[in-house]
């Protein structure tokens, strides 16, 4: 399974490296304080609410940061290293100051929105990046990175599950990983598949929703985001609750074991196989199939709810590797239908109206469970995936042969 890259593959492949190293260590920052909710619930007295503001927090400072990068063409007038290595600085400083100086969720909220702000400088600059590097494989090569950013992701879920009730600690540990991330672009550059703009042209974001194959593109990722991150954000929950129905709990260590592999591991597997499938058979049926399967898991979650550890995990390996596998496709189909110099600032309008999106079924989700129970919640999820697959089989005639 090799990756084929203009100029030289050995240059493109250590880039890709990089940059996927970079979104591990950064993005562990996003769901770090969500990670420890569990913890802080007890200690700061919030609710089910209070514990998705947490993660809100992120997602709005997200769709901030990223509409105004968007709309000032940052990644396409600016050095997209530099900008991911700001991003991962200010991440780390925004998650440390909410371990060593907080002590209440009106701060911690505020902060997380910072760190949303820095992290859309991290993620769709990082897929500028590898898009610069890769041509025919290049849903393979996007995969991999969006592989990586889901290990960044959910690993939050495995050390805030090892750690207990510090979860200070926690939060050191991911804002120490950043500020690593921050000093890794110094040895990232640029692909020459992609070109710098010629100044500053706030009209591409809409002339990217104007046209038909960019618009299809961003409708099947909104249907994707109405369902990814609240399942990453509510897995542990979700879990945790079945197990508690099923009469056998489980400790909060082994919760995040099995979310972590499952959504963390099988992400990533998940991703690299939609990469190797999207390259040979093409990007938009990829991406299609895999939300037919994601958008499946959330009913038969929803069916197998109050079941034990022996029917769960395998449906969450299933649901792990559908729910992700689709993501880089989005990003590979966009990157092929945009005008070159663009590029950057497509994929940053299209991640800022995803996490717009999410901020509704993230906070929806725990008032659904509330309100009528886990199974209607998790199975409302089905609705984006299967709406945004049939987007991407109206796409796939519009791109190249092997897009």
């Amino acid at each position: 399974m090799s990756l084929t890259a203009a100029p030289d593959s050995r240059v493109a492949a250590r880039q890709l490296l990089l940059v996927s190293v970079v979104q591990v260590l950064a993005v562990s920052t996003w769901f770090a304080a969500s990670a420890a909710a569990p913890a802080l619930r007890s200690e700061w007295e919030i609710g089910r609410v209070g514990e998705a503001l947490l993660t809100i927090g992120v997602q709005l400072g997200f769709v901030v940061g990223a509409l105004a990068s968007a709309a000032t063409n940052l990644p396409d007038r600016f050095s997209p290293p530099r900008l991911m290595g700001l991003g991962a600085a200010v991440a780390s400083l925004a998650t440390l100051a909410t371990a060593l100086v907080v002590d209440g969720p009106v701060a911690a909220v505020v902060l997380r929105l910072v760190t949303g702000v820095a992290l859309a400088l991290v993620y769709p600059v990082g897929m500028k990046i590898v898009v610069s590097w890769f041509a025919d494989r290049r849903g393979l090569a996007v995969s991999v990175m969006v592989g990586a950013l889901t290990l960044g992701s959910i690993f939050p879920q495995l050390v805030a599950g090892s750690l207990g009730p510090a979860w200070r600690t926690a939060l050191v540990v991911t804002a120490v990983l950043a500020g690593v991330a921050a000093l890794l672009q110094r040895w990232i550059v640029v692909g020459p598949l992609v070109t710098r703009s010629d100044g500053f042209h706030p009209g591409v974001v809409i002339e990217v929703w104007r046209d038909r194959a960019p618009r299809l593109a961003n409708l099947g990722y909104l249907g994707h985001m109405w369902e990814l991150y609240a399942v990453w954000a509510w897995a542990p929950a979700f879990l945790a609750a079945s197990l508690a129905a099923n009469g056998t709990p489980a400790s909060r260590s082994t919760v995040g074991l099995v979310v972590f592999a499952a959504f963390g591991l099988g992400g990533l597997g998940g991703c690299l196989l939609a990469g190797w499938a999207g390259d040979r058979w093409g990007r938009a049926r990829a991406a299609a199939g895999a939300m037919v399967v994601s958008g499946l898991c959330c009913l038969t979650a929803a069916a197998a709810y109050g079941s034990g550890l022996g029917v769960l995990v395998p449906l969450l390996v299933v649901w792990g590797a559908s729910v992700i596998a689709d993501s880089a496709m989005f990003s590979a189909c966009l990157g092929t239908v945009v005008d070159q110099r663009w590029v950057g600032t497509a994929l940053t309008l299209q991640t800022a109206l995803g996490f717009l999106l999410t901020v509704v079924t993230i906070q929806g989700v725990p008032v659904v469970a509330e309100a009528w129970g886990w199974p209607v919640a998790v199975a409302l999820l089905a609705v984006g995936p299967l709406l945004g697959s049939i987007a991407m089989v109206r796409l796939t005639p519009l791109l190249p042969a092997r897009g």
